[in-house]
């Protein structure tokens, strides 16, 4: 009876646990040093394109461990009173389900009926600043959703710290912008975030098959693999 509420858990436990500290950890902790020696030295160059760096990272992984090493970095730059970066961050990572949430509505023949569906809570999770809220989509067809969702938070990170954006509040995506004095030049954030979501759409809509056409190839290619195999 222990089997499954203890033992398992326990041991499964101990051996991630072992995996990460003594095969996984000491190259990740390398990587992620290493990535936050690169933003470190990006702090001279040109505030948008170290936004567009910035959102292009943030949006890759969509909450991974790239995009929480960049939040991190920026959310340690607001100690020392910088807050532009952190504003990137949370304008980048509210794009990617804001823009593909909007493109379910817009172009509706790219999407499955579910994913149209899931796409009405996909907008809350992108002004709740969850980027995760992109990853079902992403799953299922990630050589498009992951360079557009890319370009539309690269677009959101470039213009928020080209505007001149600061947030101080590390979270809360849309709804500090109702809290006074913790988003600077308000108008111009919301720009960013639209600017971005509305870019990831269009992109999905160029790059992205029509349902019926993908369905169609997937027939096709199934009668074909029948076929081959009938020859054989």
């Amino acid at each position: 009876g222990l089997k499954p509420i203890l033992i398992v858990p326990l041991l499964t436990v101990l051996l991630t646990g072992a995996l990460m500290i003594l095969v996984i950890g000491q190259p990740i902790k390398l990587l992620l040093e290493a990535l936050t020696t690169f933003l470190q030295t990006m702090g001279n160059m040109n505030a948008a394109v170290m936004g567009l760096m910035i959102g292009i990272m943030v949006a890759f992984d969509m909450g991974g461990p790239l995009n929480k090493t960049v939040c991190m970095f920026a959310i340690g730059l607001m100690s020392t009173g910088i807050y532009e970066p952190i504003a990137a961050c949370m304008a980048a990572g509210m794009v990617p389900p804001i823009g593909i949430a909007l493109a379910t509505t817009l172009f509706k023949r790219k999407f499955t009926a579910q994913e149209r569906e899931t796409g009405k809570v996909t907008y809350v999770l992108g002004l709740s600043f969850i980027t995760e809220g992109a990853i079902p989509y992403a799953v299922s067809d990630p050589l498009r959703v992951i360079p557009a969702i890319c370009a539309g938070s690269g677009l959101a990170g470039a213009l928020s710290m080209g505007l001149g954006c600061a947030s101080r509040a590390p979270h809360g995506g849309v709804f500090v912008l109702f809290i006074p004095n913790v988003i600077t030049h308000v108008l111009a954030y919301i720009f960013a975030i639209a600017a971005g979501a509305l870019f990831t759409a269009v992109i999905l809509r160029v790059i992205k098959k029509d349902v019926n056409q993908t369905l169609t190839e997937g027939v096709k290619d199934v009668n074909q693999h029948e076929e081959s195999f009938e020859r054989g």
